[in-house]
């Protein structure tokens, strides 16, 4: 299977994910107590979950981009792993909008959806790393990425998993600042020299 083809089947996981995710903002009912600008300012954790998990896939979709830019082929083993990655992104619509329903709720329910929504980014995070990993151990990628990059990459790519189980303590006293934690992680992975993978010279 050619590189572009696996590229073309993530896009089309990633763009519906990405869709998937604006569905679960709700217009709010009519005839509500406070009216419709009362109503719209209640649903501040749906737009927040949205904006950050958004944001998580745009990234995801960028970083993903410039790894299969520097590949220089793919075996069987690293699509099932790609595989894996996709699962976790298709499922981020459920952990966002359980989270942004049970921060309106609050309580021990909140800090329970908190968990669930950063074990979604741990797990996609983990999937990102580990394709990454399999990618270097298997010689396949391109000869633009001298070995001090590739060690830089794989520490930046395995970086997130202690901050993740940072995320997932704080969300069981504060969902938001879980919230708060995940966009900051996902900042790092978009800023170039940081977490942001650079694509090839010829293809910049």
């Amino acid at each position: 299977m050619t590189k572009s083809r696996v590229e073309a089947f993530s896009d089309g996981v990633f763009a519906i994910a990405a869709t998937l995710l604006v569905l679960e903002i709700h217009v709010p009912a009519p005839g509500g107590e406070g009216g419709l600008g009362h109503a719209l300012l209640e649903q501040w954790p749906a737009y927040a979950s949205y904006v950050v998990s958004f944001a998580i896939i745009g990234i995801i979709w960028v970083n993903h981009h410039s790894v299969f830019d520097h590949l220089r082929d793919v075996d069987r083993t690293l699509l099932f792993l790609n595989l894996l990655l996709l699962l976790w992104v298709a499922l981020l619509p459920f952990p966002t909008n359980l989270l942004a329903t049970y921060m309106r709720e609050g309580g021990a329910d909140e800090s329970i959806a908190g968990v669930v929504y950063t074990a979604t980014m741990a797990a996609m995070g983990f999937s990102f790393g580990t394709l990454w990993r399999y990618a270097v151990s298997r010689g396949m990628l391109g000869a633009s990425l001298t070995d001090a990059e590739i060690r830089r990459r794989t520490r930046n790519f395995t970086v997130g998993g202690p901050i993740y189980l940072l995320a997932m303590a704080v969300a069981l006293v504060s969902a938001p600042a879980c919230l708060v934690i995940n966009a900051a992680l996902a900042l790092f992975y978009a800023v170039p020299g940081l977490g942001q993978m650079r694509p090839p010279p010829s293809r910049a």
